[in-house]
């Protein structure tokens, strides 16, 4: 018998690797894939929110608005709430004032008080006129703006959040 020549036993035992292989590689691949999927996931950045409806926000009060981004990073989910206040100067749709409800000192929620008229933050006791321009306190610049803003058909309005 030559050398070259395959036995039985070496034969079934190339074979049952060779099967072995294929059908390891057929539950291997998709379960690797499964494990590794969301590390390579990317949430949106930036998106347009609804904050409300036209109608409902009066001209001259600060009308609040709130919403959730859920952000995923890898497999972990964060979820991060924003807001803040839209402010109509007048009937124009245009002549709109939308401000975030952030404190520009150190980022606590501020809120519209009616009887002081103005946006009252309660860290450190910072206050913001009704156009976010500060009156008085810690805080080092005017609120935060959401520039950008769209009224869409049905008379929602939306702001453009882009993640920073």
């Amino acid at each position: 018998m030559p050398e070259s020549d395959i036995t039985r036993r070496g034969f079934f035992t190339a074979m049952a690797g060779i099967i072995g292989g294929i059908i390891g590689a057929a539950l291997g691949v998709p379960a690797i894939a499964y494990l590794l999927d969301p590390a390579f996931q990317t949430s949106a950045k930036e998106a347009w929110i609804p904050i409300g409806k036209l109608a409902d926000m009066k001209v001259g009060i600060p009308y609040p608005f709130s919403f959730t981004r859920v952000q995923v990073n890898g497999w972990e989910r964060t979820a991060t709430s924003h807001g803040g206040y839209v402010v109509r100067k007048s009937q124009d749709p245009k002549d709109v004032l939308i401000l975030n409800s952030r404190c520009t000192h150190l980022g606590c929620t501020i809120n519209w008080k009616d009887d002081a008229q103005a946006f009252i933050c309660p860290c450190h006791d910072a206050k913001f006129s009704k156009y976010g321009v500060v009156l008085g306190g810690p805080p080092p610049r005017p609120l935060d703006q959401y520039a950008d803003f769209r009224l869409t058909n049905d008379g929602v309005l939306e702001i453009y959040y882009k993640e920073s």
